[in-house]
């Protein structure tokens, strides 16, 4: 797993993420778009704002912003919001797509596996912090809760989503099965999970149109929850959101037609004690 590797393994791969993310930004930021896709508009929007209760006039923190949709609707909220990403693309197309109070985002090129990087944004300084479908592609998570247990003031709380260790990995299989039931044509959705507790670092495609593949670190529940207990983080909110039956769609396999099994994890921490 990515979190075993020696250091120096470590910031390679982290060097290559962050190249082929420049490479694949453009991509990512004409698919997402200023309010992002279903998956963003319908599960995890919803489910982090649940989690984050903003209110109007807090400083949020939101790491690994990508084209700046959160951020934006961080502002809209009402919120001060300081945006970064390690990619220099995203934040110029995050900047290009906020016309509407942009006084209250600063967009800021971070690297969230740089301790130093991120404790450059101002110790104390945030009510909250969000990161946004993006751990899953940071070779390291330790520097970024450690910093947050500084960068957020006492009580902050830190809200984060990912692809759901359990059913949404390059371990798992979507099965689509259809039977006839004494004349009833029945379809059942369901996932078979061939590994899941130790997968290595792989290359997958999140869009299908993006020039390379982006690289995957896998980190079962226990080990992504081991990361933010050592920081000092309590976890005192999770979602595990999923389309209901209201949403379909023509393509048997998309994540749209599976209601019972939530492809995405949404859990909020505060620092212990």
């Amino acid at each position: 797993m990515s979190v075993n590797q020696p250091s120096d393994n470590l910031d390679a791969l982290n060097q290559e993420t962050r190249e082929l993310w420049e490479q694949i930004a453009p991509v990512w930021d004409d698919f997402m778009g200023a309010e992002g896709n279903s998956f963003q508009t319908v599960l995890i929007g919803p489910a982090t704002e649940r989690l984050l209760g903003i209110q109007p006039g807090e400083r949020v923190l939101d790491i690994a912003c990508g084209n700046g949709s959160f951020s934006r609707r961080l502002a809209q909220l009402g919120a001060y919001v300081v945006a970064c990403d390690f990619s220099a693309n995203f934040i110029e197309r995050a900047k290009l797509r906020t016309t509407e109070n942009a006084d209250r985002i600063e967009y800021r090129v971070i690297d969230a596996t740089d301790y130093e990087q991120l404790m450059s944004l101002g110790e104390g300084q945030y009510d909250a912090a969000v990161c946004t479908m993006a751990i899953m592609d940071m070779a390291a998570i330790e520097p970024m809760l450690s910093a947050l247990t500084r960068l957020l003031e006492p009580g902050g709380r830190f809200v984060f989503s990912v692809m759901h260790p359990c059913f949404n990995n390059m371990g798992t299989t979507k099965l689509v099965e259809e039977e006839d039931r004494a004349g009833e044509i029945v379809t059942t959705y369901s996932m078979k999970v061939r590994r899941y507790l130790h997968q290595p670092t792989v290359k997958g495609l999140g869009i299908l149109t993006q020039p390379v593949p982006e690289n995957y670190f896998h980190r079962p529940l226990h080990v992504l929850f081991d990361a933010c207990f050592q920081a000092g983080f309590v976890m005192d909110g999770l979602e595990e959101p999923a389309f209901g039956p209201e949403h379909t769609s023509p393509n048997a396999l998309s994540w749209l037609n599976f209601h019972e099994t939530p492809p995405v994890l949404v859990t909020r921490w505060r620092m212990a004690g």
